[in-house]
C-alpha cells in the first residue's frame, strides 16, 4: 500500500471528485463512517457514553462532525467543541454541521469555548475525537488550537485523531508548535508519511487506514516509492506448504554465529529460522563452545569450526566455511561473533566470496565499519539489518542521531549506492531496495527494544531466504512478521519484560494472524 505525502493525497481526492464523479461530500461521510467503526471496534459500544468531538473549522471538522452525528444516532452522548463560530465555516464542512445541528440541536455544539471550558469539558469525557487540523497545515500551531490540543493532552482521556494528529507536519512527522498524542489515529484512502516518521510516530497512536471509495487505481498511480508492509502483502509472499512437502522443500539455513559468551544469539537467529518454518538449520560455531550450543539447539543442527584462543572464529576456517555455506539453501552471519581482530578479518575474506542468498547482522556489519565497499563484490545482493547505532559505523560522518532524523533518506542513499537490502532497524522499520523502493513496517513496539530481538530477525530473514523468497520479499514478509510477533507477545506480556525469547515463541501466531483473512463486518 502506498504511503503518500499531503499534495499527493489531496490530488487523489480532487481525482475522485472529476474523474470518477465522486461528490466531496460523499468522500466526507465515508470518512467519518469510518472513524465512527474504528472507535467502535477499538473501544466497543460507545452508548451511553461521553464522547467530545473538537472540531476546527475546516475539512477536518468537517469529518468530526459527520462523525458527531453517527455516534448521536448510536445514543452516545455526543458534544461538540467547534473552535470557530459557525458563520465562519464554508463548504462541505458547513453543510456537516447543519446536518449535525439539524439532529442533535445547536445546543450540543460549544463554539470558540474558553480554556477553562474546554478543559471542563473534556475532562467529564470518556472518549475524546480529535477532529481540529488535517493534513495542510504547515505552520506552528498557535491561539485557540494549541489551547485546545494541550488541554486535550492533559485530559488523560483516551484521544482519536481524525486523519493525522492535529498539530503533526503531515510529510515530516514534525511537531509544529504542538500536537494532539493520539490513542488511535483513523487515516483516510492511504496512509499519510508523517504517521510513520519522527514524532508523528509517538504521536498517533495505532494507526488504521479507512476506505473511503477512491478507486484502487488512482492509488496505484501515485508517483511514490514508499509504501507501507501490509497483512495482505506478507500473506501474498509467504510460502505455501505443499502437501507433496518435505524438509528439503523448505529449505537448508546456515547460521555463522556465535563465540565465547555469546552462544545465546546464535540460538535464538537457530529457533527463529525454525519457527518462520525453514526445513533444516545448522550452526556453525566456534569448536570449543559448540557443545554449549549444541546443548541449547533441539532440532538445530552444529557445525564447530577452527577458534582463536580467545574462542572466537578464526581466519584459518575460512575454506571450511565457504564449503559449509556452498551446501545450504542461504546464509546468516553474524551474531555473536565478537569483534576479534582475526574473526573481523575472517568475515572481510568470507563477505564477498558469498554465492547464496544471505543476511548480514551484527558482527558482521562491525566488521564492514570502514570497508563497505566489500559489499559492492558480493555475488548475491545481501540483506543488511543495521540498528541506527551500526548504521552510523557503516556511513561516514553518520551518528545514530542523524541516522534517526533521516531514516528513509539514509537508508535509501546506501541501499542505492553499495547494491544491497537495507533492513533499517527502529522505531517503524525501514526497508530499501537498491532500486529506490522503500516499504515502512507498521508492527513491532518498544518492549522489542532489548537484547536479542535483532538476532531472531536475522534468523527469519534466513530462514526465509531459504525457503526461496527474493532478498526483497524475505525482507518485507520477515519484518512485518517479525514487528507482529512482538505486538502480540507485547498484548500478552506488557512491553517491560519482554525478551527476545517472547517474540520467538509468537511467531507461530504472528504467521496464523497474518495467513488469516480479514473477516467481513
Amino acid at each position: 500500500m502506498k504511503i503518500v505525502t499531503a499534495a499527493q493525497m489531496q490530488a487523489l481526492d480532487r481525482r475522485a471528485i472529476t474523474e470518477a464523479c465522486i461528490p466531496s461530500l460523499t468522500l466526507m461521510e465515508r470518512a467519518g463512517a469510518g472513524v465512527a467503526t474504528a472507535l467502535t471496534q477499538a473501544f466497543g459500544p460507545l452508548q451511553g457514553k461521553t464522547v467530545t468531538v473538537c472540531c476546527g473549522k475546516g475539512n477536518n471538522g468537517g469529518d468530526g462532525f459527520v462523525v458527531a452525528r453517527l455516534l448521536k444516532r448510536q445514543r452516545v452522548r455526543v458534544q461538540v467543541l467547534l473552535l470557530a463560530k459557525p458563520e465562519s465555516l464554508v463548504g462541505d464542512a458547513r453543510v456537516m454541521y447543519r446536518r449535525f445541528v439539524r439532529l442533535a440541536g445547536a445546543s450540543t455544539v460549544r463554539t470558540s469555548p474558553s480554556a477553562e471550558r474546554i478543559r471542563t469539558l473534556l475532562g467529564n469525557s470518556q472518549l475524546i475525537v480529535d477532529a481540529l487540523l488535517g493534513t495542510g497545515l504547515s505552520a506552528p500551531v498557535t491561539g485557540p488550537y494549541r489551547t485546545a490540543i494541550e488541554a486535550i493532552n492533559d485530559s488523560g482521556v483516551s484521544v482519536t485523531s481524525v486523519d493525522l494528529p492535529s498539530g503533526i507536519h503531515a510529510d515530516t512527522g514534525a511537531v509544529l508548535g504542538a500536537a494532539v498524542r493520539a490513542t488511535l489515529t483513523v487515516t483516510f484512502a492511504q496512509p499519510k508519511l508523517g504517521l510513520y516518521l519522527g514524532a508523528g510516530i509517538d504521536h498517533a497512536g495505532t494507526v488504521r487506514i479507512a476506505d473511503i471509495g477512491i478507486p484502487p487505481s488512482f492509488a496505484g498511480s501515485v508517483d511514490s516509492r514508499i509504501s507501507l508492509l501490509t497483512p495482505q502483502e506478507t500473506r501474498r509472499l509467504f510460502p505455501q506448504r505443499l502437501p507433496s512437502s518435505h524438509k528439503g522443500t523448505y529449505g537448508h539455513a546456515a547460521i555463522i554465529a556465535g563465540s565465547v559468551g555469546k552462544t545465546g544469539a546464535a540460538a535464538m537467529a537457530a529457533r527463529a529460522a525454525l519457527r518462520i518454518g525453514t526445513g533444516l538449520v545448522t550452526v556453525a560455531t566456534p569448536s570449543s563452545v559448540n557443545d554449549t550450543l549444541e546443548a541449547k539447539l533441539l532440532e538445530a543442527m552444529t557445525v564447530p569450526m577452527p577458534e582463536t584462543k580467545a574462542r572466537t572464529l578464526a581466519r584459518s576456517g575460512l575454506d571450511r566455511l565457504l564449503s559449509f555455506v556452498h551446501a545450504r539453501s542461504a546464509v546468516a552471519l553474524g551474531p555473536g561473533l565478537s569483534t576479534h581482530p582475526e574473526t573481523v578479518d575472517l568475515i572481510q575474506a568470507l563477505i564477498p566470496r558469498l554465492e547464496k542468498p544471505s543476511v548480514l547482522d551484527a558482527d558482521a556489519l562491525n566488521a564492514l565499519a570502514g570497508r563497505t565497499t566489500l559489499l559492492t563484490e558480493c555475488k548475491v545482493p545481501p540483506i543488511l539489518t543495521p540498528h541506527p547505532g551500526e548504521m552510523a559505523r557503516l556511513e561516514e560522518e553518520a551518528t545514530p542521531q542523524s541516522v534517526n532524523e533521516d531514516r528513509i533518506g539514509t537508508a535509501t542513499r546506501f541501499a542505492q549506492r553499495r547494491g544491497v537490502l537495507l533492513v533499517l532497524k527502529g522505531a517503524r522499520t525501514v526497508v530499501a531496495h537498491p532500486n529506490g523502493s522503500v516499504a515502512i513496517c507498521p508492527t513491532g513496539n518498544p518492549g522489542m527494544a532489548t537484547a536479542g530481538t535483532g538476532d531472531v530477525l536475522t534468523g527469519m530473514l534466513v530462514g526465509l531466504l531459504a525457503q526461496g523468497l527474493s532478498a526483497w520479499d524475505a525482507a518485507c514478509a520477515g519484518t512485518y512478521l517479525h514487528g507482529l510477533a512482538g505486538d502480540l507477545a507485547a498484548a500478552e506480556l506488557g512491553q517491560a519484560s519482554m525478551t527476545a525469547g517472547d517474540v520467538i515463541e509468537r511467531i507461530p501466531d504472528a504467521i496464523r494472524q497474518a495467513m488469516s483473512p480479514p473477516v467481513a463486518s
